[in-house]
């Protein structure tokens, strides 16, 4: 879906962060245990991880990603007009990111942005401007909440200057 969505065929995770990600995923494998004993998850835990921590360590440019992503701005709509989600379904994911996309900083997130968004722990967050554009910024300082310093305060600056925003 990345490469297709982005144009880009070299869009692809890297094995060694994946690797990396697995060796330090104690916390992920505990949840996805856990959410398997409700009955939660249809994929066996290990392959479930697996797939999981090669999403965690995919490697794009900022525009990969945006346009990846643009499936969201456009309600569900790919890139070559096929429908890949509900409109309420995009609406549904949208509200996901932004109550719960930058970790434990979302609520501040939504203020100063006000907009729905997903933070990586490589310093990349996509925002979401529904019916107009998503964007990507990228810098590596991070805070204290894995989201990237610069990539909010950017963001911040962005829907403060142009007034996109969802409030």
């Amino acid at each position: 879906l990345l490469r297709t969505e982005s144009g880009n065929p070299a869009v692809d995770f890297v094995p060694d962060v994946a690797a990396s990600e697995a060796a330090h995923g104690d916390r992920n494998a505990a949840l996805a245990h856990f959410m398997a004993s409700y009955g939660n998850v249809t994929l066996p835990v290990p392959e479930l991880l697996a797939a999981y921590f090669r999403q965690c360590s995919i490697e794009a440019s900022c525009a990969d990603l945006a346009l990846s992503a643009g499936f969201l701005a456009r309600h569900g709509v790919r890139a070559d007009g096929s429908e890949l989600l509900t409109r309420s379904q995009a609406k549904q994911v949208n509200a996901v990111m932004l109550t719960c996309g930058t970790y434990d900083a979302a609520g501040e997130f939504a203020y100063r942005v006000g907009l729905p968004g997903k933070s990586g722990v490589g310093g990349g967050i996509i925002a979401i401007v529904p019916g107009e554009c998503t964007l990507c910024v990228w810098s590596p300082g991070l805070d204290r909440r894995g989201n990237s310093l610069a990539g909010v305060a950017a963001l911040d600056r962005f829907t403060t200057l142009t007034g996109l925003s969802v409030f």
